[in-house]
């Protein structure tokens, strides 16, 4: 259960950081408008099209809340059971893998899925530039992300996985919410706050069971390839009530990843997972939840694996994989 003190601490950051975002946006709109763009053509101002909005599939769609309110931390899962070995070499799957056996029902449960950053990040600076509360600090609204050297960008990869997710979880009777709704290049955010704090109890849509984000890195150093699920670090007033249940989610995840032949991570995190507290979009959740790097776009046997349809299959039955056990 959430304190009143740490709701009064978040209510008090929220206000401070929407203060500041308006006048950081103001005053970057003006030098905008007066200077122009460094090293980029004019970009129009965004419309009201251009805006963040929530899909929600199985509810009607609503703008995510600033909002929070008590929540109750939810048991952590039974004992993992080992998944099968993987049937094909890792990283190089020999056909799409078929969904978890068992057929488990999912009827009534609602899972937040979050595709990393958006394709249009990068036509709006000001916006995504901005600084917000992360939890407790402060950093940039939103990235624009990473790519592969093909150009093929994180901002979709992470959206085609989450569609092929959200098809996945809605067969098996989830109510499933997306951060963003579209993968627009004249589109830019939501920011990492918000992202976190939509599925939270309060929110003016459904109260989530969990989150899960969904990103690719780009790390150049040699030989680095490999996913890893990052679960977040037990700060008090912000995830000391979700630290335990997500680490159980994280190992979940990771353990479904593997057992469609994923590679884990050879360069960062322990047996693919890893710990932080620096990553608004958890330190704002109030539910179970964890960001997957599913790979690193920039070694070339991971994108081949991205930038395939049969590969985007493998890592979105994976990670569906791990969210049906942990929610089982």
């Amino acid at each position: 259960m959430v304190s009143s003190s740490r709701r009064d601490r978040r209510v008090l950051a929220g206000g401070i950081a929407a203060i500041v975002v308006a006048v950081v946006v103001a005053v970057a709109a003006a030098l905008w408008t007066t200077a122009g763009p460094v090293d980029r053509a004019p970009v129009a101002s965004p419309t009201a099209s251009a805006l963040p909005s929530v899909a929600v599939s199985g509810a009607a769609s609503a703008p995510a809340s600033r909002r929070t309110a008590e929540v109750v931390t939810p048991s952590p899962a039974a004992p993992l059971e080992p998944l099968p070995e993987p049937t094909s070499a890792p990283g190089a799957p020999a056909s799409v893998p078929a969904p978890p056996a068992g057929g488990r029902s999912l009827a009534g449960r609602v899972i937040v899925i979050d595709p990393g950053h958006q394709l249009g990040n990068s036509r709006f600076p000001a916006q995504v530039n901005a600084s917000v509360d992360a939890g407790g600090f402060t950093k940039a609204c939103n990235t624009t992300g990473t790519a592969t050297d093909g150009g093929y960008p994180e901002a979709t990869f992470a959206w085609e996985v989450a569609v092929l997710m959200r098809e996945e979880l809605e067969a098996a009777g989830a109510t499933v919410v997306l951060t963003r709704s579209s993968n627009s290049a004249s589109a830019w955010g939501p920011c990492i706050d918000e992202r976190g704090r939509i599925g939270n109890p309060g929110w003016s849509g459904p109260t989530a069971d969990l989150e899960i984000s969904l990103h690719g890195d780009g790390n150049l150093s040699a030989g680095a390839r490999g996913f890893h699920v990052i679960a977040p670090e037990s700060r008090a007033g912000w995830t000391d009530d979700i630290a335990a249940p997500s680490l159980v989610l994280a190992r979940a995840v990771r353990d479904g990843l593997l057992g469609v032949g994923v590679p884990v991570s050879t360069y960062l995190g322990v047996d693919g997972l890893d710990v932080r507290g620096d990553l608004g979009t958890l330190n704002w959740s109030d539910k179970p939840t964890v960001m997957v790097e599913l790979g690193n776009m920039r070694d070339p046997g991971d994108a081949a694996l991205m930038t395939s349809a049969a590969g985007r299959r493998t890592y979105a039955v994976g990670v569906v994989a791990g969210v049906t056990r942990f929610l089982g």
